[in-house]
């Protein structure tokens, strides 16, 4: 199960986001706000940790 810890604006900054979490061992799932915007560099995107685990994106993001 996946929850969303945080919404950014633009595909790069959330594949940013992704490669950091994913980087220190967290998994991550970035899903646009409409399916179409998908290819879209500037659509909103939901950045999603299993449920749970957002006290890891916490701290990973503390580190930075």
């Amino acid at each position: 199960m996946w929850t969303e810890y945080k919404r950014v604006e633009g595909r790069i900054v959330a594949e940013m986001w992704k490669s950091l979490y994913e980087g220190e061992g967290l998994p991550c799932r970035l899903l646009p706000d409409k399916i179409e915007d998908w290819d879209n560099e500037f659509a909103e995107f939901r950045v999603c940790v299993p449920v749970g685990r957002e006290h890891v994106a916490e701290e990973i993001e503390r580190k930075v």
